[in-house]
C-alpha cells in the first residue's frame, strides 16, 4: 500500500504569492493554525515579477485622487462587467493595505522635498511616491523602482514567517476533497522527493495565481498552469468570466529565448513612446470614444504632460495615448502588425531613450538590466521591440465579494485565482492591491469559519486511493508520448486559436483540439521515478491545462461581441443590449462542462453616480 502522510490545520492556504501570504498572515493573527502549501520555493512566487507598482488612492502625489476616482477608473477599465461591490471594497481599502506594508517594513520610493500639488500647496516630503499607469486618472501606483512585487513578497514573507505559519515548499496540490458538500482538505505530492500527503483543513483558501502558461507567448512564470482554477472547478465551484484573458501590450519579442517576458507599463508611465516601423506614434489613431476627453490628441500636448511628470510637478495636461488601458494598446499593436507596419521582429518599438540616461537607470533599473543582459539592447540609447503577451486572467473562482468564499462551503479564493474585481479588463497596478485587499479578507473570514467548526471532517479513503492512483499513473506507463510535446502543442494551439483575436470557427476548432490533446495527455510516459522528475510533474499538469483552456474557449465562443480583453473578429462591436449586462458562469455537472450567463449585480444609485453618464447610457 502506498504511504500517504496526513496533516491537520485549521486553515489551508494553497499558494504563497501575495494573496496567499497575506491570507496566511491574517488567519494566524486571528489564532488559526495555518499551512501554506506552495508549488515553488517560498519567496519565488509569480508576484515577484510585478514591476510597476501597486494602485491605491493615497493621494500623496496628486491630492485630487480619491477612492471614488479609483472606483470609477476600475469600473470603466473593466467595461462595467466588474462586480461593483468588490471594486468599491478595493478602492476604499487598498490605501490601508499599502500603509500596512509600509509599517511592516516595505521600502517604497519617496516624494522628494519641494514638490507642489495641483492646488499649489507643497506635497508632504518623505511620503510614498506614486507613478502614472494606464487607465488611472492620477498617479496612483506606489512603487519601488520597477521591482515592486519583489519588495512586496519580501515584506509579506518576513511577516508571515514570524506569524507562525507552517510552509510546505515544492508541493503540488492535486485534488480538493469534499465531505457532505463542504471542502474537507486536499491531496498533494512533494515535487522533490515524490512523497504523498493529505491535508485536513477546516477551511481552504486558493491563492494559486493565474493560467497564462496555457499560451505559447506569456509573461507568466512556470507555475501558472492553471491548476488552482482546475482544483476549484473539479470540486464543484462556479467559475466566472473565463473568456477575459489579458494580453499585456508590451512583452519582449526578441531574441526568441525571451519572447513574452514582461516589459513594465512603468516605461510608458515615465514617458516611453510607441512607434511603428514608419516611425509614427500610432496610438493617437486608436483612442476609443469613451476616452477621447481624457487623452491628448496631439504629440505636443502629450509631451507637455510628460514634461510635467519629469519635472515632478502635478500634471495638468491630458495623458499620452500610450497610457490607455492594456486591452486598447494591445489590440492597437496587433492592428499595426496586421497592416504591415510591424518592427523588424514582428512587434512595435517602445522608446524611452530620449530621456536622460541616469534618470532611466534610476526609474527603470530592472528594465535597463533586463534588456542589456537578455537582448543586448541599451534602452538608454535605442528603442525596445515589444509585442502583446498573455499576462493575466480576469476570470476565476466566483466568490462572495465580502468574504471571498466560493460556491463550495469552506473554499475561499483570492488574487488572480478569483474573479469579480476586474471585469473585462484589469488596470495595471490593481492586481497587487487586489491580492493584498482580498487576501486579507479571505484569511480573516476563513479563520473565523474555522474557529466556528468543531473538529475535522473525515476524508473518504476511496477518494484518497483514487487520486493516489491517478497521480502515480504516468510513472507506470512504459510507452507513450513525451508530456512536454503535448504541453507545447496545447500552448501553440491556444496562441493561434484562442489568442488576442478570436473567431467562432477557430474557437470551435480549439475545443475539438483540446479533446484530442487531453486524450494524448492521458497516454504520456515521462519515464523515471518520483524523485526530481519534471516530466512527471508536466504529465500531471495536462488535465488542468486542458480544462482551463476549454473554459476559456467555451466562454469566448459564447460571448458574441468584443469587449475589453475579449476580441471576436466576427463580432467586432460591443453588444450593449445583452452582453454588456451579463457575466459568464462555468461549472462541472455530471462530468460535463456547463455554461450560463447571469445578470451583473445591480449597482447602487450612489455609486452609479460616480461613473461616466455617457458611457453608462451606451451600456443601456
Amino acid at each position: 500500500m502506498t504511504d500517504v502522510r496526513n496533516h491537520q490545520y485549521d486553515v489551508l492556504v494553497i499558494g504563497a504569492g501575495g494573496a496567499g501570504l497575506r491570507a496566511a498572515i491574517e488567519a494566524t493573527r486571528d489564532g488559526a493554525s495555518v499551512a501554506v502549501i506552495c508549488k515553488s520555493m517560498l519567496g519565488k512566487a509569480h508576484t515577484v515579477m510585478a514591476e510597476g507598482g501597486a494602485a491605491a488612492a493615497l493621494a500623496n502625489k496628486d491630492p485630487r485622487d480619491s477612492w471614488q476616482t479609483h472606483f470609477r477608473d476600475t469600473m470603466k477599465g473593466g467595461k462595467y462587467l466588474n462586480d461593483w461591490r468588490m471594486a468599491e471594497i478595493h478602492a476604499k481599502e487598498s490605501p490601508d493595505r499599502i500603509r500596512e506594508l509600509e509599517q511592516w517594513g516595505a521600502i517604497f520610493d519617496r516624494i522628494p522635498p519641494g514638490l507642489k500639488g495641483a492646488d499649489g500647496k507643497p506635497l508632504k516630503a518623505g511620503t510614498i511616491s506614486q507613478r502614472n499607469f494606464g487607465g488611472h486618472t492620477y498617479p496612483r501606483l506606489a512603487h519601488i523602482g520597477d521591482a515592486t512585487g519583489l519588495e512586496l513578497i519580501r515584506t509579506l514573507q518576513d511577516r508571515g514567517i514570524h506569524s507562525g505559519m507552517d510552509v510546505f515548499m515544492e508541493y503540488t496540490v492535486r485534488r480538493l476533497f469534499t465531505t457532505d458538500g463542504r471542502v474537507s482538505g486536499c491531496f498533494a505530492y512533494n515535487r522533490a522527493d515524490g512523497t504523498l500527503h493529505t491535508f485536513q483543513g477546516k477551511t481552504t483558501i486558493l491563492a494559486t495565481g493565474g493560467i497564462t502558461r496555457c499560451w505559447a507567448v506569456c509573461s507568466g512564470s512556470w507555475e501558472y498552469t492553471g491548476e488552482g482554477h482546475a482544483l476549484a472547478y473539479w470540486a464543484g465551484a462556479e467559475m466566472g468570466d473565463m473568456e477575459f484573458v489579458q494580453f499585456h501590450p508590451t512583452g519582449m519579442i526578441w531574441p526568441p529565448s525571451v519572447r513574452g517576458i514582461l516589459v513594465t507599463e512603468g516605461v510608458r508611465g515615465e514617458g516611453g513612446v510607441l512607434t511603428n516601423s514608419e516611425g509614427e506614434r500610432f496610438m493617437f489613431n486608436y483612442v476609443p470614444e469613451m476616452y477621447k476627453n481624457e487623452f491628448a490628441d496631439t504629440q505636443q500636448e502629450a509631451q507637455a504632460w510628460v514634461d510635467e511628470v519629469i519635472a515632478d510637478v502635478t500634471a495638468t495636461q491630458r495623458r499620452p495615448p500610450e497610457l490607455l488601458t492594456r486591452d486598447v494598446v494591445a489590440k492597437a499593436i496587433n492592428s499595426e502588425k496586421k497592416a504591415g507596419r510591424a518592427s523588424e521582429h514582428g512587434g512595435v518599438y517602445l522608446d524611452i531613450s530620449w530621456r536622460d540616461e541616469e534618470q532611466v537607470k534610476k526609474k527603470l533599473p530592472g528594465m535597463y538590466h533586463q534588456f542589456k543582459e537578455l537582448a543586448a539592447v541599451d534602452i538608454t540609447k535605442e528603442p525596445m521591440e515589444v509585442g502583446p503577451t498573455a499576462h493575466y486572467v480576469m476570470g476565476g473562482v466566483k466568490v462572495d465579494p465580502v468574504t471571498q468564499e466560493s460556491s463550495v462551503p469552506g473554499l475561499y479564493a483570492a488574487g488572480e485565482a478569483a474573479t469579480g474585481l476586474h471585469g473585462a479588463n484589469r488596470l495595471g497596478g490593481n492586481s497587487l492591491t487586489d491580492l493584498l485587499t482580498f487576501g486579507k479578507r479571505a484569511g480573516e473570514y476563513a479563520a473565523k469559519a474555522a474557529a466556528e467548526t468543531d473538529g475535522y471532517l473525515e476524508i473518504s479513503q476511496t477518494d484518497i486511493d483514487a487520486v493516489v492512483a491517478e497521480t502515480l499513473a504516468p510513472l507506470n506507463r512504459q510507452e507513450g508520448e513525451n508530456p512536454a510535446k503535448v504541453v507545447e502543442d496545447l500552448r501553440e494551439m491556444m496562441q493561434e486559436k484562442a489568442g488576442i483575436i478570436r473567431t467562432g470557427a477557430l474557437l470551435e476548432e480549439a475545443l475539438a483540439d483540446l479533446d484530442e490533446l487531453e486524450a494524448r495527455g492521458e497516454k504520456t510516459a515521462p519515464g523515471g521515478g518520483r524523485i526530481y522528475n519534471p516530466g512527471w510533474h508536466q504529465a500531471l499538469e495536462i488535465s488542468a491545462m486542458a480544462d482551463i483552456s476549454r473554459m476559456c474557449a467555451l466562454s469566448a465562443l459564447a460571448r458574441e461581441e468584443s469587449r475589453g480583453a475579449h476580441t471576436r473578429d466576427d463580432f467586432p462591436v460591443p453588444d450593449r443590449s445583452h452582453w454588456g449586462k451579463v457575466n459568464s458562469v462555468i461549472w462541472l455537472e455530471e462530468g460535463e462542462m456547463k455554461i450560463r450567463h447571469d445578470p451583473c449585480p445591480p449597482i447602487s444609485a450612489e455609486l452609479r453616480a460616480l461613473l461616466d453618464a455617457s458611457d453608462l447610457s451606451e451600456e443601456e
